[in-house]
Formats: C-alpha cells, structure tokens, sequence
C-alpha cells in the first residue's frame, strides 16, 4: 500500500500532471462546496475506526499492543475532531457535523467490524479500511485546489500522517504475528468498497442513513482483556505492600510503580465505555478517549519505572484489579472470550461516578505526600511519574464534573449533589481501608513466606538503583483509600 505523504503545493508549482481539479462549486452546489457532503462520509469511516478499535482492543495480550491499541483510540478521536471542526467552518455549521450519511457506509463498517477472528479485524482495520481512507485522501489532495481550499488539503495532511503511523505500527506487528487475512472476509469488504464508489466522492443518501458501525449487530467486546500466561502474577504482592504503606516510603515508591502500571486495566474496561455509548455527543467520546489514553500511558508511566529498577512483567504480574488471590491459579485468566455485557446508561453513569468522584479524587492526599516524599528523597524520576498523574487525574475530575449531569439525566436518574455523594463514598472508602490496614497489622507476619520473600527482594532492586535519602527520616504517611 503506497504511503506516501502528500506536500502541500504552491500556485507556481507545475501541476500539467496533476488529475484534473475537483470542482467544488456547480449550478446546484448553492454556497455549500461539494466536499463537506464527503467530509461527513469521511467522518463517518473515521469515527467507525474509533469505535472498532475500541471493540476489538480487549482482545490484544501483548503489553506494548495494548499500549499502542489506546493510543490508536486518541488518535482516531483526533482525526474525527479535526473534521468535525472542518465542517463545522462551511455553512450549515453544526448541521454539517451531525449530517446523515449512506447506509452503503454502514454495511460496508459492519463487513469489516465482524471479522472472524481478532487477527482478521486488525487487517480489515487498519490495512483494507484504513488503506482505502488513506487512498481517498491522497485522491482529493492531489485534485483540489493549492490555495482556496488549502484548509482541507492541511486537515487531511495532518490524518496522512496518523495513518502512517498506524501502518508503522501494523508492519511491526505483523512482523510479531504473521497472519494470511481471510480471503473470503476480505472479498467480502472489497465488494462492499466498490459498492461505496472506493470511496472516490460522496455517496447519497437514499432511504434511512448509515447508523453507527456494530448497531444491529450481534458483535459485543471480549468479556475479558487478554494478557499473556508469562504475565500472571505469582504473588499477592499487594498485601505485602498495604501492611508498610503508612510508615515505608520504599513501599510506597513500589506500591506506586505496580499501581500505575495496574491502570491499563481501566484503560481496557474504558474500551467498553466508549464502544457502549454511541449515542453520547461525540465530545463526550473525546473526553473519554483522552482519559482512555492517559490512564494507559498511566499504566506505562509505571511498568517504565518498574523497568527502571529492572522489574519486568514477567517477574511481578499483571493483575486485575479484582482479588488478587483467584487470579493466581485462574485456569481462565487472560484468555480473551465471553460476551461483556451491554452497559445500560446507568452502569456509564455508576462507572463515571465511581472513578471520577470517588477513586480518583480520592487518592489525590496520598499522591501529593508520595510526590513531596520522592523528590525530598531525591528521586525525581518517581516524583516525576507521580506529578504527571496528579495533572491528568485532576482534567479526568473535570471530565466527570462535565458529564455527570448529562449521564444522569439519559440513565434517568434523579440530577443529585453528586458532590455531596462522592464526598460519603470517599470516606466510605477510607473507613473500610482503614479497617483493612488494621486487621493485617493485627496479623502475624509470615516472613517465611514465598510472597514476603519476593516483596523484600524487590524492596533492595529498586533500593539498589536508586536509593531514597529520607527512608529513616520520612514521617507515617495516610493510608491509600482503596
């Protein structure tokens, strides 16, 4: 698949071997140029991209796949944003925006969407689909117009570029995964393509339009996210943790690592919010996507650190966020299978809740004291990956403050203090850590333990890289809420 990026053209440019230009003004185009209609279908395919991905993103194992696949959200929530603020730029505004679009456009997203295996959907999504995007591009650059509609020309330049990041990525990864896409899945999409024109122009819109990719279907994210078997955890090092976090600012440094690196889990359920919430305005669909984003950059901000001292998943686990203990001998663990089950509006509304008013407002005391603790202790690469957090926790609290009322209102809820109910749900949550905290300090501790024996030897790893000069010094810390 040719690549190349296009370059911007200057009116003196020789352009004898140009294609023809695409005309955007006829007798019947009125003041609206003909290339909004096709922005829309372009959006349309894009924001389709968004929300396939996200539906297929639980079934990546890999850690680095899964890194890339959240990225690849943000990414594809940037290009829509890009065109939505194109279109937003001609006449009919916000009309263009939201404006109806060939159902040929639906069946064509729902052919590449129900791919028979996960292997296939990232050909169908990144190579058949995403390639005949990126060729429609290409094919309007290179036939509109330098300078009256240089604004286009740069938007779509700017989503090349995206794209070919996409295809780096995918070359990678085929170079990990080789697979041969089913012949007959992809006939089927390169038929529906040409019944869309290849994507050339604008299609009609005759009888009832395109509704969002999967709707209809019987198609449904993996109940659980993939991980590989190599990276089960051995231990219940978290209980090995809790029992110093107060009064070990070397327990807190690992707690942190290890936590950080833990928040790709809800970055892999976040998939879901976004897969299950095609009827939310598309800047709620942003704002998760961001969030989407951090929190795996989050959980990479962790494992980084981890690696910093020489820890690898391998060798201490990648958790769920659920008990620790089942997950050691689990003989479903990581497999990716199952049906998740559809989120009513009131789960988004609980899961937005729950996160934003509750976890993460509630663990911003504990991060600043771990912040001021690390970098008093002189290590700045951990005080670093905590300020960072608290930056982008404080915007996922914004988020949550944004979109609550919205949330309650399509679950059909009662517009509470939610205020009010996050601040009880937070000491709720402290009381019962509290409580936790003192039942393992009342606890005989088992130093001959395996668990205990792996915590001590990860203690003088990280130690031993990077030693903190307030170890004796720094005073009793809170206890994390949850």
């Amino acid at each position: 698949m040719d690549m190349t990026t296009p370059t911007l053209e200057s009116p003196e440019t020789d352009t004898t071997s140009r294609p023809a230009r695409a005309r955007q003004v006829d007798a019947a185009s009125g003041k609206k140029p003909k290339v909004v209609a096709q922005m829309s279908d372009w959006q349309y395919l894009e924001r389709s991209l968004h929300r396939m991905i996200a539906g297929w993103g639980r079934h990546f194992p890999a850690w680095e796949d899964k890194i890339a696949a959240c990225r690849h959200v943000w990414e594809q929530s940037e290009c829509v944003r890009r065109l939505r603020e194109r279109l937003a730029e001609f006449p009919g505004t916000n009309g263009n925006q939201n404006a109806p679009v060939s159902a040929r456009l639906e069946t064509l997203v729902n052919m590449v969407l129900l791919a028979p295996s996960h292997e296939d959907a990232i050909d169908g999504i990144y190579q058949v689909l995403s390639g005949a995007l990126f060729r429609s591009y290409l094919s309007y650059v290179e036939s509109a117009h330098p300078v009256h509609d240089a604004p286009t020309v740069a938007l779509l330049q700017e989503i090349v570029r995206v794209k070919e990041q996409q295809r780096l990525w995918l070359r990678g990864y085929r170079r990990r995964h080789p697979h041969t896409t089913d012949a007959a899945y992809a006939a089927a999409i390169e038929r529906v393509l040409a019944d869309c024109g290849n994507l050339t122009g604008a299609l009609p819109v005759e009888g009832k339009p395109a509704r969002p990719v999967g709707i209809g279907t019987l198609f449904r994210p993996s109940l659980r996210a993939a991980k590989p078997e190599s990276q089960r955890p051995r231990f219940n090092l978290m209980t090995e943790i809790e029992r110093d976090f107060t009064h070990s600012v070397e327990a807190r440094r690992l707690f942190w690592c290890y936590g950080y690196m833990m928040e790709q889990n809800l970055a892999d359920e976040q998939l879901v919010w976004i897969y299950d919430s095609s009827d939310m305005p598309w800047e709620f669909m942003q704002d998760v996507s961001r969030h989407l984003w951090d929190e795996s950059r989050h959980g990479n901000s962790g494992y980084s650190r981890l690696l910093d001292f020489g820890i690898t998943l391998e060798r201490i686990g990648f958790p769920d966020y659920a008990a620790l203990e089942p997950q050691l001998t689990d003989p479903e663990w990581g497999k990716a299978g199952g049906v998740f089950p559809e989120l009513t509006p009131l789960d988004l509304y609980n899961k937005v809740f729950g996160i934003g008013m509750v976890a993460e407002t509630g663990h911003f005391p504990v991060k600043h004291e771990g912040y001021a603790d690390f970098k008093e202790g002189g290590d700045m690469e951990s005080a670093e990956m905590m300020l960072f957090d608290i930056i982008d926790e404080t915007t996922h609290v914004q988020y949550a403050h944004r979109w609550l009322p919205v949330l309650a209102a399509r679950a059909g809820v009662p517009d509470e203090d939610y205020r009010q109910r996050g601040l009880q749900e937070r000491k709720r949550c402290q009381q019962d850590a509290d409580i936790r905290l003192a039942a393992l300090q009342a606890t005989a501790l088992d130093t001959g333990s395996d668990a205990y024996a792996e915590y001590q030897a990860l203690l003088k790893i990280a130690r031993g890289h990077q030693l903190l000069s307030n170890e004796a010094t720094c005073p009793p810390r809170l206890f994390k809420p949850m």
